[in-house]
């Protein structure tokens, strides 16, 4: 199966032109809860890819405006490249979301999505055990752990999820970066921090604010509830066995919509399969 087989084609992405701004981009990234927006520019030979602007490129750069200091270039694929191609470059890179390109021009995106569809509908090798590709490091947080914080150790564990315990040490559920970013809200404006140091009592608090002076300074703030975890989680696990085949685990993604599945052997939590690592069954 090719990639232009399993892509989401020109016609059905959306993409914002240079030159602009990064409020052309944060409706998109923002409202509509997209993670990425390719970037092109028009000229008189036609449209030309120039790469994404991404969620963290926003948040990592508070303080540029311009769209093209904004992009970062990103590895792409041809067409006629193979899905077996494009998991190598996925594994590789760690990128999510690949531009199709022919000739420096957008013809579609192809995500790790489509490529899972692909294996649960047959169309690529799904017969590999999972035990054999999940990942045994699993990253976990309490039920009761506050959302901005649970959020932190998401970024610090450079992973989108963790798998939710209880009182007890037992799986409680599923959180997922999607799970915060939907409650989360995005504020861009100046914040005058003041001479002040916020929060420093609080327990769940791991470093306090620090004094930055008393000038204004354009900031790129997002605000997330404190509620939590238990009120934001699935409770309704999907687990898997190291028995089943990449095919049935890709089948429970797609129809569960959901990236990564807990690994169990009997009532343990023994790893946690991804939406990546059905890719190494290609490779």
């Amino acid at each position: 199966m090719n990639v232009a087989d399993a892509m989401t084609p020109r016609s059905e992405v959306v993409s914002v032109d240079i030159p602009g701004t990064r409020e052309d981009v944060l409706e998109y990234l923002q409202e509509r809860g997209f993670s990425s927006v390719p970037i092109v520019k028009q000229g008189d030979e036609g449209e030309t890819f120039r790469g994404l602007v991404t969620r963290e490129s926003l948040i990592e750069q508070p303080d540029e405006d311009q769209l093209a200091m904004l992009v970062r270039e990103v590895p792409t694929i041809e067409p006629s490249a193979t899905l077996t191609e494009l998991a190598a470059l996925v594994l590789e890179s760690g990128e999510r979301r690949v531009p199709v390109i022919d000739e420096d021009e957008l013809v579609g995106i192809v995500t790790v999505t489509d490529v899972v569809r692909a294996i649960a509908e047959g169309e690529e090798n799904g017969d590999t055990e999972v035990g054999g590709l999940a990942t045994r490091e699993i990253n976990t947080v309490y039920r009761e752990t506050p959302l901005p914080v649970a959020e932190r150790e998401l970024d610090y564990a450079g992973v989108p999820y963790a798998v939710v315990l209880d009182d007890e040490g037992r799986q409680a559920g599923m959180l997922t970066e999607v799970d915060v970013i939907e409650v989360a809200r995005v504020v861009q404006g100046e914040s005058d921090p003041g001479d002040a140091v916020a929060n420093q009592d609080d327990e769940w608090m791991w470093e306090g604010i620090k004094a930055v002076g008393s000038r204004a300074i354009p900031t790129l703030n997002v605000e997330i509830p404190a509620e939590p975890v238990a009120e934001f989680m699935t409770e309704d696990l999907v687990t898997v066995s190291g028995r089943k085949r990449a095919r049935e685990a890709a089948q429970l993604m797609i129809s569960h919509d959901i990236e990564q599945i807990p690994l169990v052997s009997g009532d343990e939590l023994a790893g946690i399969v991804r939406d990546v690592d059905l890719l190494e069954a290609l490779v």
